[in-house]
């Protein structure tokens, strides 16, 4: 045997904090090393932080992630570390991964392959560099080789994946393959999104049987930048079997995986699948290293790693909880707020978001230990914060606020969830401010508002009429307004701009109600692995949903003003997801629906496709979402649509003349 212990590191790194993310680079290379790692693999871009957008295009920037780098090698004594950064070549700038070996920079890969659809622009800021080529890099007097490359460590011969070549059909693997590697590496800025761990597991394990070799995942963890959540998932196989794999969803800012290979049996692998090895093509990079050779494999290695929650029957409802939870986690502490304030309505939006704020502080204590979390987060002066409770009591702030329209089983259970979950509860009574702006604006018209006439008005002033009070709240706590909007409501734009939308962030903006109300009830009767179920829900999941801004004799619900839920996601999922024209989404929801009759169904998809050509505008003024799927409406990261329009009019014609309408 020829053992050599490999190992990848998940990072939770942060845009453009140079300090932060050295130091976090720095203690996984210190953890690498204390799990005897010589070949250490961190995560995509990790010194400049992935979502640096179009600040990748500064010089500056550029200059400051290669000073980084020049701080960091002297600290990869005994150990091949790779580290990404943007690299200005000639005249372009690439995503590139430095290969430190024993405080020596080795030279520089760089991604082949740009991810340049959903949520990724990286064509926007690099150039693709081309397969088969080399070049000469000159850095600060000194010249490094650049491209396509392998490095020959001490006999161990090492190759690059940078993130989205391992997603592409024809994968630089092969190439290195035939060029006799025995270690991948793959730094990643891999987002997450529900199912795609599976995928991740098939191209790491058929990459490392098809190339013959050992292969080394490493990817983000925790929400970076905003927007994407970033999973973590360290994957370690060889020649075709998992040898380790890391957690998901880590609080931890460095999450380190390492596992034995034997570089005899990738060899041994090498000499049965691949053809001779291509005579030297100048893309050999010879380091001097003298990787720890290890006696015996020791231990057995990690396998599968899943946690027990990967391996029940409700995978999606705990990625969701873990997922989101992470998300608000950081971006509490990356924006410096002082915990979250929630408009809690009683109803499923708003319990939903606030049992993810309560669950990402007893997630994080889990984990960390409560003192630990509240340090991170800033809390360590509220009172109470030594355990998971008091964390959950200090980050976590409701206020149920009524108007005459308001009814007492909504109350209650604002009242009893906020109770359940520990977290601060207010109510605000904003009937005398609706009444007041009610009575400004009939005398500036000259005439009293009613129902009849003013039907859409008179619900929006109660709406907005929620927002100042939480906000000033917020404001007043150092808190975080979160928003409380849905998917669903966002694509037919049912939801008061400047009300219910307000917010700095909008966590659940990214999924559907359908989905939400049954992992309402899953949270209810089960909950995620660990903690539990949350019994305080089913005052919430008893109701239909409900906005609750008309007289209580007109019993308002939102399917009622809308259509059933179910319905609007599937339209939702063929006009937008699928691109289909109003008529392609009628006949499969025909299919979809037989129970409703095809002219009902037919209104109802008319009544989608003008709805959403006529909000564009809000869904552009939305809090920031998380990604979550590829179902996303966010016009910045994924969907794009014009605010003006000729809103499907020949489309919907067409629509009504096929249903006979």
């Amino acid at each position: 045997m020829h053992l050599i212990r490999v190992g990848g590191c998940a990072l939770n790194q942060t845009p453009l904090d140079w300090d932060g993310n050295r130091d976090r680079i720095l203690t996984a290379i210190r953890g690498g090393r204390d799990r005897g790692v010589s070949v250490l693999c961190l995560p995509e871009l990790c010194i400049s932080g992935y979502g640096c957008e179009d600040a990748f295009l500064a010089p500056g920037v550029q200059r400051m992630a290669w000073r980084v780098l020049g701080e960091i090698a002297p600290h990869t004594s005994g150990m091949a570390v790779a580290l990404g950064l943007p690299v200005r070549f000639e005249s372009g700038v690439y995503d590139g991964v430095a290969l430190v070996v024993d405080g020596r920079i080795a030279g520089v890969a760089c991604k082949q392959h740009l991810a340049g659809e959903g949520i990724h622009y990286e064509p926007r800021w690099f150039r693709p560099w081309p397969a088969g080529r080399r070049g000469s890099l000159v850095v600060e007097g000194s010249t490094l080789p650049i491209g396509d490359l392998r490095f020959d460590c001490g006999g161990v011969r090492i190759g690059f994946e940078i993130c989205e070549d391992a997603w592409v059909a024809d994968r630089p693997g092969a190439a290195l393959a035939a060029r006799g590697v025995d270690l991948i590496l793959n730094p990643s800025a891999s987002h997450f999104a529900f199912g795609k761990d599976e995928i991740r597991r098939r191209f790491v394990l058929e990459g490392s049987r098809a190339f013959a070799c050992g292969y080394v995942y490493a990817n983000l963890v925790g929400n970076e930048a905003g927007r994407a959540i970033y999973d973590g998932g360290v994957l370690v196989a060889a020649a075709g079997t998992m040898s380790a794999a890391g957690r998901r969803f880590s609080f931890a800012d460095e999450a380190c995986t390492a596992a034995l290979i034997d570089l005899d049996a990738v060899r041994l692998a090498q000499s049965r699948l691949r053809p001779a090895t291509e005579p030297d093509a100048g893309d050999r990079v010879a380091v001097a290293f003298t990787p720890a050779q290890l006696d015996s494999a020791g231990p057995a290695a990690g396998g599968d790693g899943r946690d027990a929650w990967e391996r029940g029957d409700h995978v999606k409802e705990e990625e969701f909880t873990r997922a989101v939870a992470l998300g608000l986690h950081d971006y509490m502490r990356k924006s410096r707020s002082r915990g979250f304030v929630v408009s809690a309505s009683g109803g499923a939006d708003s319990s939903a978001v606030a049992c993810l704020v309560a669950m990402a502080m007893r997630l994080a204590a889990a984990e960390l230990t409560a003192p630990m979390a509240a340090r991170r987060l800033g809390l360590e002066s509220a009172p109470g914060w030594a355990d998971a409770a008091g964390l959950v009591r200090a980050a976590l702030t409701c206020v149920y606020q009524s108007t005459a329209n308001s009814g007492p089983v909504t109350r209650a259970a604002a009242a009893e969830l906020a109770a359940a979950l520990g977290a601060s509860f207010h109510e605000f009574d904003v009937e005398p401010i609706a009444r007041g702006y009610e009575a400004l604006v009939a005398g500036a018209v000259g005439r009293p508002l009613t129902w009849q006439r003013d039907d859409v008005a008179l619900q929006n002033i109660q709406a907005r009429s929620r927002s100042p009070g939480v906000w000033m709240l917020a404001n007043i706590t150092g808190g975080l307004l979160v928003s409380t909007s849905n998917r669903s409501e966002a694509a037919v734009g049912y939801a008061t701009m400047d009300g219910d939308t307000s917010g700095g962030i909008a966590p659940i903006a990214g999924i559907d109600k359908a989905y939400l109300r049954r992992w309402l009830v899953w949270l209810e009767r089960q909950g995620p692995e660990g903690l539990g179920p949350i019994p305080a829900l089913a005052a919430v999941n008893s109701q239909a949903p409900t906005a609750e801004l008309r007289p209580q004799s007109a019993a308002q619900t939102d399917e009622a003003d809308l259509m059933p839920y179910d319905v609007l996601d599937a339209i939702e999922r063929s006009a937008i997801r699928d691109k289909q024209t109003p008529l392609e989404a009628w006949r499969r929801l025909c299919g979809e629906f037989p129970a409703h009759a095809p002219r009902q169904l037919a209104a109802w998809t008319e009544r989608f496709f003008t709805l959403w050509s006529r909000n564009q505008w809000k869904r552009e003024r939305y809090a920031p979402s998380f990604h979550l799927d590829d179902e996303n409406l966010d016009p910045k990261t994924w969907c794009r649509f014009p605010i003006l329009s000729g809103g499907f009019a020949r489309e919907l014609a067409e629509l009504r003349a096929a249903a006979g309408r």
